[in-house]
């Protein structure tokens, strides 16, 4: 006769409809004074602070700026910019940057305003460990509120984050994951411990059966099953939510975030360089005020930069006052030079543009390329 193949019981494991759950139900976290709004694993989102009385805010005088602007460069630095721009580029000759004749350099300095504001806004969510001990505070007095948790400022205008758990919002939950059991059922074998053999197929022998001359399957010794490798035949696996400790610590987590929020306003130039290229460079600053709130620059030579100040001031303060708290605002007006280069080379004319401080080249038709686009 021949083993009969057949199936053990399911060993211990809680009910599987109870298990894998990772975000935990909302009836599972208290109602906390102040936090009402707060949920897992989303946030209550931006909590507005307390709005300030408007400070008074006196008009500024007129920057006093340099009775001087940026000097033109000379051939001798346009010419090296430009080799040195020919030289970055794999398939560009060098050629018409050494010995292209230079016939004319036009400036065409720029302005470019820019203001920044340093913002510190604050959100909530329930948060959950596994417990091992840890303090348990809540109900014992009223949670200080999410904008009177004192926290360390990073320096001005650096963006940074800090967590910090709020107190008196922690107390102890069976795990959501296991029923507090500590275990989950095995998703592999579905808390059964064991599993249809691969070798035989769940036959119990080497070929499929009997009548067919097979003999009994070593691999699962006619059982037609194998113990379950991802459980060691349990049926359960610890829970990956409380580890297997089966209580979780729940609490509230306050979120500080510190964002520079920046935002540019360069002056049209007629040069043709179009004004994205200027992002990208740095220029000799004329003008610099830091405080609590800017005032609109007034009374500068161009109107234009006046004009972008008193929009991007009000912007910024109807955009961020209401949802964080703003710590410090700069403002800065920077004159950008650039160069519009023409020369000569093989008996037809070029043009580049030399901008920044960096002396940064942009030329668009570069007469010597073997390969590959201009970029």
């Amino acid at each position: 006769s021949f083993p009969v193949t057949f199936s053990p019981p399911a060993m211990f494991a809680p009910p599987a409809a109870l298990g894998g759950h990772r975000t935990p139900p909302a009836s599972m976290f208290d109602s906390i004074p102040g936090y009402e709004g707060t949920v897992a694993e989303g946030g209550g989102g931006c909590l507005p602070p307390p709005m300030p009385a408007d400070p008074v805010l006196q008009p500024e005088p007129a920057p006093q700026m340099p009775d001087w602007t940026i000097p033109s460069i000379t051939e001798e630095t346009a010419r090296e910019a430009l080799i040195l721009y020919a030289s970055s580029k794999c398939c560009y000759s060098s050629a018409p940057a050494k010995d292209g004749v230079i016939t004319n350099m036009e400036a065409f300095n720029t302005y470019r305003y820019r203001l920044e504001t340093f913002t510190e806004s604050r959100s909530t969510e329930w948060n959950h460990e596994p417990y091992v001990g840890q303090p348990v505070d809540a109900f014992t007095q009223p949670p200080p509120g999410p904008w009177d948790i004192g926290v360390q400022t990073p320096k001005f205008f650096l963006n940074a984050e800090d967590t910090i758990k709020v107190p008196y919002t922690s107390s102890v939950k069976p795990c959501h994951g296991c029923v507090g059991m500590g275990r989950k059922p095995c998703t592999v074998c579905a808390g059964a411990g064991n599993r249809f053999c691969g070798a035989c197929s769940g036959s119990g022998f080497r070929f499929g059966s009997a009548s067919n001359g097979g003999g009994q399957c070593l691999v699962c010794r006619g059982r037609g099953r194998q113990k379950c490798y991802h459980c060691n035949g349990q049926g359960s696996t610890q829970c990956d939510i409380c580890l297997g400790k089966g209580q979780l610590l729940v609490y509230i987590n306050l979120t500080i975030n510190w964002t520079n929020n920046s935002d540019d306003y360069i002056v049209e130039q007629s040069s043709g360089l179009q004004v994205a290229n200027l992002s990208t460079v740095s220029g000799q600053e004329l003008y610099r005020d830091s405080q609590y709130l800017v005032h609109p620059v007034m009374g500068f030579p161009d109107s234009l930069v006046v004009q972008a100040s008193q929009r991007l001031v009000n912007e910024h303060k109807s955009r961020f006052s209401n949802t964080s708290r703003i710590l410090q605002q700069c403002h800065t007006i920077e004159l950008i030079p650039v160069t519009k280069v023409t020369y000569l080379w093989e008996r037809e004319s070029h043009m580049y543009f030399v901008y920044g401080n960096e002396f940064k080249v942009y030329a668009e038709n570069y007469p010597a390329t073997c390969c590959c686009s201009v970029m």
